[in-house]
């Protein structure tokens, strides 16, 4: 089923001018988000695919696709899937002529937008090949959260086509996705082989699941470089405990080989997530601070400061049980004593005002938010305690 309907007499340039989303959801298992400093066979980011998306469209299959009304087609998708082993002999001819023709490979290359893009165009055919399989992928990796014995896990994982390579690779990443504890899929794999050691995994096999846990990992860092009041901070908080669980289950069960690859994308990855955790680190104290502190004149509670603090406090709090996977301990140490002095005298103060004026409602208010920071920073009964001197203060002031 083609997806170009009869065409208008606008000029192609205007019927073309935007591709949508690459192939329609189609492959969306094996993209990743920029910035992707190390490339892996099991993926492409979503700038590589959308100009792989883009040549077809526009250079490969104009009287298959138009760009401009595929949106408006019911089942567009369906209808994508239906002609794409017509696309794939097409780009299987298209890149024959390479062989022969370096005028033929120069036109592409420049049709695709450069050479990185190029480099990739292999991983996204052979993602079109395997489409079908990649959602199998990803029912697996559901799947595999609820295999509780390992000896399961490992049987199954076996299932996966190990003897080729790039098709492994592509499945793994589709997996990986949707394994909540990848540290599981890795002693599955170490049982399999009966060795942690690097090499060993690598010769089982196994070098596409590293592979796809290490890109995963590397696309955790684009949520990192939110900034300011109204960055996700449930995104960011999410993003580092995943970083944590991906890396771990590489750093923490494979015996890596000093200087190799995944070592040295381990140590990268580990370096590039904590430098933009830094600062978000240095702004918590601070933050508490300006959110908990009397002002003068005029005395108010501003939303927007305790939105920050409190976002602070769960980072520092996610940062805490993830700090094996991060190269931020000093300053961790140094952030959570400041938060938790910081805290104490801060709800001393404001019980305090509050037995002096119990009709207080501003440092009530800050009170109240003082202690939801206590309860992450503390833990639940110190919240409480505090919470049951505050109204008993409340109700003596009140007698």
């Amino acid at each position: 089923m083609a997806l170009a309907p009869a065409r208008s007499a606008a000029p192609a340039a205007a019927r073309r001018k935007s591709a949508g989303k690459p192939f329609l959801g189609l492959i969306d298992a094996i993209i990743v988000d920029a910035p992707a400093e190390y490339s892996f066979d099991g993926s492409v980011t979503t700038e590589h695919a959308n100009a792989a998306w883009m040549w077809m469209t526009r250079d490969l299959a104009p009287d298959l696709i138009d760009v401009e009304a595929v949106g408006d087609i019911p089942n567009s998708a369906a209808a994508l899937d239906a002609i794409v082993p017509e696309l794939l002999t097409r780009a299987r001819q298209a890149l024959s002529q390479v062989q022969t023709d370096s005028e033929a490979i120069r036109r592409i290359k420049s049709q695709l937008g450069g050479e990185e893009a190029w480099s990739k165009l292999p991983v996204v055919l052979n993602a079109l090949r395997c489409r079908s399989l990649l959602e199998k992928a990803q029912g697996f990796g559901r799947a595999a959260n609820g295999m509780g014995d390992e000896a399961t896990l490992a049987l199954a994982l076996q299932s996966m086509p190990l003897q080729d390579q790039a098709v492994a690779s592509l499945l793994m990443h589709a997996a990986v996705s949707q394994v909540a504890m990848p540290s599981r899929l890795v002693t599955a794999a170490i049982r399999i082989t009966s060795s942690a050691a690097e090499g060993a995994l690598v010769r089982a096999g196994f070098a596409p699941l590293i592979n796809a846990i290490l890109a995963h990992a590397q696309n955790q860092i684009l949520p990192l470089n939110q900034v300011g009041t109204f960055g996700d901070m449930d995104l960011i908080c999410r993003s580092v405990d995943r970083f944590h669980r991906l890396l771990r289950a590489v750093t923490g069960y494979v015996e890596l080989e000093r200087g190799s690859r995944w070592s040295a994308i381990s140590s990268a990855l580990t370096k590039s997530v904590s430098e933009r955790l830094d600062p978000k680190l240095r702004d918590v104290a601070p933050d508490l601070n300006l959110a908990l502190r009397r002002r003068e004149g005029t005395d108010r509670v501003d939303g927007d400061q305790i939105l920050s603090a409190l976002n602070g406090m769960y980072l520092l709090a996610t940062v805490r049980d993830s700090r094996d996977s991060l190269a931020v301990n000093a300053l961790f140490d140094q952030v959570w004593a400041q938060t938790g002095q910081a805290l104490e005298i801060h709800i001393e103060r404001n019980l305090e005002q509050l037995r002096r004026n119990p009709g207080d409602t501003v440092t009530s208010a800050r009170v109240d938010a003082a202690l939801k920071m206590a309860e992450i920073r503390f833990n639940q009964e110190y919240a409480e305690t505090m919470r049951k001197a505050k109204e008993a203060t409340e109700r003596t002031s009140r007698a």
